[in-house]
């Protein structure tokens, strides 16, 4: 094996990246334009780039959140990471177009949670990205990688993003997922909301406003845990941009934020969440969410300490646990406010 691994340069410029329009879409893996959050990648070094991302003010999704005053969304931080991380590794990390990343691990924490509120941006989104893999020696092509990424709104340092994955080809996916099921896999186009007939839980309790954006059934609350059905909608155009054959990671990781909500919300007796904003994931997969097979997430109660809590969600299909996430979850009264910050006039 070969192992290529970038090696810190503190002395390296970071390039300026262009803001004018969004990136080619299937360098995001995007289907729609309107997904697109990157604007621009830029080489810094081998194996490291930055990137210019747009954090959009109004969006079906990402928008809808009941937190005041409120912030950028932790998960549009991470998806746009995602996006530069993707799109850095086909013009930049010589992983060729058409390969698909996995994700086995990640872990994203929020540094300055009161950076991130809308209306006292202080400067331009960019992320920063150092890539880390190794090639087979026969075919030279990568088959694990890290990545790790600091994202700064102007020079404030807002967050911070690492990611393990698995680098596979069209056909390694198909022969992979045919030897975990037996069987082809459907894709989430052939479900509608007339077949499913699902109930899920109201959305001021699990921090949202428009129903669409609700990922989970009816909760189950005992003591020590709450439990809920997965069932997000497949017509959200936000978590489903095109076709799938299981559900997505960062669907996963929207069931396991509103769980973490909907637990550290009822741990302080409050009708909604409106005082409470997700701020960190670590965790991993180790299974495909199938579409066929119903799926559990289960939440272990968590005290609060700090006004903070860390919420341990589980998720089940069956017998197998196919991933573990814990989502730390923030009491937003307790952020210190931030100072807006108003561009100096020339000669003033």
């Amino acid at each position: 094996m070969t192992t290529q691994v970038l090696e810190e340069s503190a002395t390296t410029a970071v390039p300026a990246v262009e803001y004018g329009r969004t990136i080619e879409r299937s360098l995001a893996h995007r289907s729609a334009i309107s997904e697109v959050f990157v604007t621009d990648v830029r080489t810094v070094r081998p194996m490291a780039v930055t990137a210019g991302i747009h954090l959009p003010l109004t969006h079906l999704y990402y928008s809808d959140h009941r937190t005041r005053p409120k912030p950028h969304d932790s998960l549009l931080l991470l998806e746009a990471g995602r996006q530069a991380a993707i799109a850095g590794s086909h013009t930049n990390a010589g992983v060729p177009p058409g390969t698909l990343a996995i994700v086995h691990a990640f872990r994203f924490e929020v540094r300055d949670l009161a950076a991130l509120r809308i209306g006292a941006e202080p400067g331009a989104p960019r992320v920063d990205t150092d890539f880390f893999g190794k090639t087979a020696r026969h075919s030279g092509r990568y088959r694990k990688g890290r990545l790790e990424q600091r994202i700064f709104l102007g020079e404030v340092h807002v967050a911070d993003h690492s990611m393990d994955v698995l680098f596979l080809k069209g056909d390694e996916n198909e022969i992979l997922r045919h030897a975990q099921r037996g069987t082809p896999a459907p894709l989430s186009t052939d479900f509608t909301e007339d077949t499913r007939a699902v109930r899920r839980v109201a959305p001021e309790l699990v921090g949202r406003d428009n129903p669409l954006n609700v990922v989970l059934g009816i909760p189950e609350f005992s003591a020590e845990e709450v439990v809920a059905p997965v069932v997000p909608r497949f017509d959200n155009p936000a978590l489903f941009d095109h076709a799938y054959d299981h559900l997505p990671a960062m669907t996963l990781v929207e069931a396991a934020r509103q769980l973490a909500l909907l637990t550290a919300g009822t741990e302080r007796a409050a009708s909604t969440s409106a005082d409470l904003c997700a701020v960190g994931y670590e965790g991993g997969f180790q299974r495909f969410a199938e579409l066929d097979v119903p799926l559990t997430a289960t939440a272990a109660r968590a005290p609060e300490r700090e006004g903070r809590y860390a919420v341990r969600v589980r998720f089940r299909q069956g017998a197998e646990e196919i991933a573990d996430l814990t989502v730390t979850v923030a009491d937003v009264t307790r952020v210190p406010a931030v100072p807006v910050r108003v561009p100096s006039v020339e000669g003033a």
